[in-house]
């Protein structure tokens, strides 16, 4: 029906017709699939939720006289060096270590209370202007003399600060919940025992790759809202497992695609980036983003057209200690927004661990600059692969298919 330069025609001229996934959602059931897709251009999706395989690239430009740094800490968290000299990734579950000269520290309460800082809090202070302490200690040679540095840095002092996630956008997760006879703190929380809560990560239906379940609008080099700025997807993501069993609406059924995303943290706004800690389990990143999809033809519309009542996810034991873990079978996200589940016949109360509301609003927002004829599309450079197998680590060797079954 049109292609992204034709769109990308009309949003320069700010006459695109943009909807959110929500407002799409809505207006397929008055409309019909045909019409829709004749009216609209773009359908802009959204996340708000912890993103934890993230970090960011940080060069400090060079000392004097110069410094070839491997060890460094950044407002007491570790940040790795093993690449340029003054090249640094700080990752955004790393722990804070405030003592770094006195591994056998006296004062065990502040060390207890320094694990609930991390990565994630040190890149959100840093995008928000805010002054954070660096400590570098360096490797002498011939052309890197100086063997220590310490200063203090703000996004305006270094030269290059971006993020650069390997495995966001989850198309799909687990419901966590513990069965056993214990708490259990997990990446999704803390799970009481005996099925006393049930929480899911995905905020469903608005999320950017239930809408693309195949893949076919997004590639590497898609532009999107990162952070309250501009990124694009930069390739697959780590554990990108395509191969996912699906339902009839090509949907999956547990988690399945990923994407890297890369974007300049010096354009970003700290409400949509924001450190965040998981009670004793680790620090994290709570990551805002956007995708939008071009509505090239019907089946785009089809495709968008998915409610919560059409998406499943596993609910997924934690207090069993292995990497499979058994199910208690598949919900929808109708049910999980609904607050209850029921387990084997055991009412459980459900909490989302993605902000609904802020979910709403990356879409929102993002319809906003592309209606203001600020925000073009991108052609991708290349396909996302829909072949990847998933592949874990056991003395055997094998490789495994997390496919959860009904």
């Amino acid at each position: 029906m049109r292609t992204i330069a034709e769109i990308n025609e009309k949003i320069q001229r700010q006459q695109a017709i943009v909807w959110t996934a929500e407002e799409l959602k809505a207006r397929v059931g008055e409309m019909g699939i045909d019409r829709a897709a004749a009216t609209v251009d773009v359908v802009t999706t959204g996340t708000f939720e912890p993103m934890e395989s993230s970090g960011a690239i940080l060069n400090l430009g060079q000392t004097d006289p110069p410094i070839k740094i491997r060890q460094c800490w950044i407002d007491g968290v570790p940040a790795y060096a093993g690449f340029g000299a003054v090249d640094l990734y700080l990752g955004a579950t790393q722990v804070a270590e405030y003592a770094n000269d006195a591994p056998e520290l006296e004062d065990r309460e502040n060390v207890s209370r320094s694990i609930v800082r991390g990565g994630g809090h040190v890149i959100s202070d840093l995008i928000g202007g805010k002054s954070v302490q660096l400590r570098a200690l360096g490797q002498p040679t011939d052309c890197y003399p100086r063997t220590s540095f310490e200063t203090t840095i703000t996004r305006e002092t270094i030269n290059q600060f971006y993020l650069f996630n390997p495995r966001n956008l989850y198309q799909n997760f687990v419901v966590g919940v513990n069965g056993g006879d214990r708490p259990l703190f997990t990446y999704l929380g803390p799970l009481q025992p005996r099925l006393g809560n049930a929480v899911y990560s995905n905020p469903g239906a608005i999320s950017p790759l239930w809408n693309d379940p195949d893949l076919q609008t997004i590639g590497i080099g898609t532009r999107i809202f990162l952070g309250g700025g501009v990124g694009y997807i930069a390739w697959e993501g780590t554990q990108h497992f395509p191969l996912q069993k699906r339902l009839p609406n090509r949907t999956p059924i547990g988690p399945a695609a990923t994407v890297a995303l890369i974007g300049d943290a010096k354009q970003m706004d700290s409400q949509w980036v924001r450190g965040c800690y998981f009670k004793s389990y680790g620090p994290s990143l709570m990551l805002g983003v956007g995708v939008p999809l071009p509505i090239l033809n019907a089946e785009a519309i089809a495709h968008c057209a998915v409610q919560d009542s059409d998406l499943v996810a596993p609910v997924v034991d934690f207090s069993i200690p292995r990497r499979v873990r058994p199910t208690f079978g598949l919900v929808s996200y109708a049910q999980l927004k609904s607050g209850r589940i029921s387990i084997e016949g055991k009412p459980v109360r459900v909490a989302p661990l993605a902000s609904i509301a802020r979910s709403r609003q990356v879409a929102i927002e993002l319809k906003q600059w592309i209606e203001a004829g600020e925000f073009l599309l991108t052609e991708p450079v290349a396909p996302l692969p829909i072949d990847r197998q998933f592949l874990a680590q056991d003395r055997w060797g094998a490789q495994i298919s997390l496919e959860y079954d009904e």
